[in-house]
C-alpha cells in the first residue's frame, strides 16, 4: 500500500505578515500616549502634536511613492486613494493656524523614521516601501477610521481637524483592504525577500510605538 504523504497548506502571505506582526500592531496601539488619547485622558494640544507628526512621516512616505511609481512591484500598491497629505495640511491649518509650518518640529522618533523611509525611497527597495506603506495605510483604513470619530467627538471638532482619516474616495474600506492583501500576496518575492518585508513591518511598528513614547516624553517635559 502506497505511503500517504500530507502536506500543509501554503499560508498567503499577507496572514503570515499580519500573524507575525500581531503582537508588534497590539504593543503600538496600547503605548501609554495613544491609549491616553484614546481613553479620554489626553488633551487636544496631544491629538495636535500627533497630526504634527503624522504630517513628517506623510510627507516622506507619499514623497516616496511618487519615487516607486513606475516600479512594478510597488506600483499596484499606490493610488491617490490613499493620499493623506493634503488633509494633513488641512487639518493643520485648522488645528494651529496658517503658520503651523513654523510651529511644528519633529520628535526624534520621526526624524528616524522618515530618514528610514526616505533611504528605502533613495535605495528604491519596493520591498520596504511596501512594508511602510502596507503599515500606515491599512492602519489608517482600520483603527483610524475609529480614531478619527473618538477624536471628533472628545475634542468637538465636528468635521474639521480630522481630515487624515476620512478617505472620500474609498467607498467600501474593507473590500479596499481585501484587494490590497490580495495584491500583497501576488507579489513576486522569494521567501527570503518575504522575511525581509516582514522585518520592515516591525521597524516600522517600532517606529510607531517609539514615537509615542517620544510624545509622551516632550509632554512631561512640557509640564516640568
Amino acid at each position: 500500500m502506497p505511503e500517504l504523504v500530507s502536506s500543509s497548506p501554503v499560508v498567503p502571505f499577507s496572514t503570515a505578515l499580519r500573524e507575525r506582526s500581531r503582537t508588534a500592531h497590539s504593543g503600538s496601539e496600547h503605548a501609554g500616549f495613544m491609549a491616553d488619547l484614546m481613553r479620554g485622558q489626553g488633551t487636544r494640544d496631544d491629538y495636535v502634536a500627533l497630526v504634527a507628526q503624522h504630517w513628517f512621516i506623510y510627507a516622506s512616505l507619499e514623497a516616496a511613492a511618487e519615487a516607486l511609481k513606475g516600479d512594478p512591484v510597488a506600483a499596484p500598491f499606490i493610488t491617490e486613494k490613499l493620499t493623506r497629505l493634503p488633509a494633513l495640511e488641512a487639518d493643520l491649518a485648522y488645528l494651529i493656524g496658517d503658520d503651523w509650518r513654523e510651529r511644528i518640529t519633529p520628535v526624534e522618533t520621526t526624524e528616524r523614521y522618515v530618514a528610514r523611509i526616505d533611504e528605502i525611497a533613495a535605495s528604491r527597495w519596493a520591498g520596504g516601501f511596501v512594508a511602510h506603506h502596507y503599515t500606515r495605510y491599512l492602519g489608517d483604513l482600520s483603527g483610524g477610521q475609529f480614531i478619527g470619530k473618538l477624536m471628533a467627538r472628545q475634542f468637538e471638532l465636528g468635521s474639521n481637524g480630522i481630515g487624515f482619516y476620512v478617505f472620500d474616495e474609498i467607498a467600501d474600506p474593507a473590500a479596499f483592504k481585501d484587494v490590497y492583501r490580495a495584491q500583497l500576496d501576488a507579489a513576486p518575492w522569494d521567501a527570503a525577500e518575504a522575511e525581509r518585508v516582514i522585518d520592515e513591518v516591525l521597524l516600522a511598528y517600532r517606529f510607531n510605538t517609539d514615537l509615542f513614547v517620544d510624545l509622551a516624553t516632550a509632554k512631561a517635559s512640557a509640564a516640568a
